[in-house]
């Protein structure tokens, strides 16, 4: 029975808040948002008698808020450290072994890569942890459903290499040691298993949520394929081996609880729309060569950013012209006489689509010609005889003035 009691100690994983604080991933993926999600883990050890026990998890999860539809981005997930006794009622505890992490592919994405991140474990040996993606009975599987976190997938069941009764894979030895490397002084041996870096791609939409592995048999309590496995082995009258299964419950009858559920959301956010624009031209119906009249465009909605460019039969007439609220004017003297065809394009910014006017017609004539004042004088002999002819003389003011005289001797 003392024995027992050990293998209960060490062989569920033990959460030591205290001792994890400050026990942050390392080189959070760029523009990641870190959030912990937090869980009550039940677990069965079986040994010569089954125990159970309910302890405190967490998974801390850093990865963006929101993706765009087709974007490359990565999610990073590290499970919280666990501990194992010196000894306990007799028994003395050799180490764990056969440690194992399962993880769902995150759906409405398409997986790119899974690896492990370095520097970002405590206290494990024997085998390197390792990443490999798996189906539904645990072997590798490009295709499978499952991340596996494990040593060259050496686990106590649910995988082509399994064992209760020996140790393999990722094995924690007994250090006695906190997880920042000082000694315990219960005589504690603290364990963290590793980061993994999930690149994925984004779908056209929806939400993408990781998840510890809880589909199908994952969800039996004290099942191979549960998310979070172990072998503790022991001495006391000879070895004991314990394997443990644990799932996200809150006790051994309870049904699964936020754990099973997601540790992160993802909002694919929806491709931006852009707006629809019209654009209306004013213009006089006359102009005079030379002289300058207002082109206006008005561009709708009043919000819309861009140019304008305005058009004379088809020839662009000066720069473009930045629409503000909605309206862009140019100030423009035509050179030539004649029916103009005017015309304005927008040309979109950002969010926005370009559109065009309809053709407005400017008939471009020439000044009408401003009458010049002029002076007549008149000079005349001061007599005259009768049927002898004499000069009667006009003299016009300017000289360049044109027209006619008609002289009258009393009117």
């Amino acid at each position: 029975m003392p024995q027992i009691s050990q293998l209960r100690r060490f062989a569920v994983p033990i959460t030591g808040t205290a001792m994890v604080a400050g026990m942050l991933l390392i080189g959070s993926p760029a523009s990641a948002v870190q959030s912990q999600f937090n869980f009550s883990t039940s677990c069965q050890a079986k040994a010569l008698i089954t125990v159970d026990k309910v302890t405190t998890s967490f998974v801390t999860v850093d990865a963006p808020a929101s993706v765009a539809p087709g974007e490359t981005f990565t999610i990073r997930m590290q499970s919280n450290g666990q501990s194992f006794p010196n000894s306990d009622s007799g028994a003395t505890t050799t180490n764990l072994s056969r440690l194992k992490n399962d993880f769902d592919v995150p759906a409405n994405a398409t997986f790119i890569s899974a690896a492990i991140v370095p520097g970002t474990s405590f206290n494990l040996e024997n085998v390197a942890p390792s990443v490999i993606r798996i189906n539904e009975a645990g072997s590798p599987d490009a295709a499978g459903p499952y991340l596996r976190i494990s040593g060259n997938n050496e686990v106590i069941g649910n995988s082509p290499s399994t064992s209760t009764n020996s140790e393999g894979g990722i094995r924690a030895p007994k250090t006695k040691k906190n997880l920042d490397g000082s000694t315990n002084t219960n005589g504690d041996s603290w364990f963290r298993m590793p980061a993994i870096d999930i690149t994925m791609i984004a779908g056209a939409s929806g939400v993408i949520q990781p998840k510890v592995r809880t589909a199908g048999d994952a969800a039996t309590y004290g099942n191979d394929k549960n998310f979070n496995t172990q072998l503790a082995k022991a001495s006391l009258l000879g070895t004991q081996w314990a394997p443990t299964r644990c799932t996200p419950r809150d006790a051994k009858g309870s049904a699964l609880n936020a754990g099973a559920g997601p540790l992160a959301t993802i909002s694919i956010a929806s491709a931006p729309v852009d707006v629809e624009t019209t654009t209306s031209l004013s213009v006089p119906a006359t102009a005079i060569t030379g002289t300058a009249v207002d082109l206006t465009a008005t561009v709708a909605p009043n919000s819309a950013v861009g140019t304008v460019q305005f058009k004379s039969n088809g020839t662009a007439i000066g720069s473009p012209v930045t629409v503000t609220g909605g309206v862009a004017t140019l100030s423009h003297a035509f050179d030539a006489t004649g029916a103009q065809s005017v015309t304005a394009d927008f040309t979109a910014g950002a969010g926005f689509v370009s559109s065009s006017a309809s053709a407005q017609t400017v008939t471009v004539s020439d000044p009408a010609p401003v009458d010049v004042e002029t002076t007549t004088s008149l000079s005349v002999p001061a007599t005259a005889i009768t049927g002898t002819a004499v000069d009667l003389t006009a003299t016009v003011a300017p000289n360049n003035a044109v027209g006619t005289v008609q002289f009258k001797s009393n009117g």
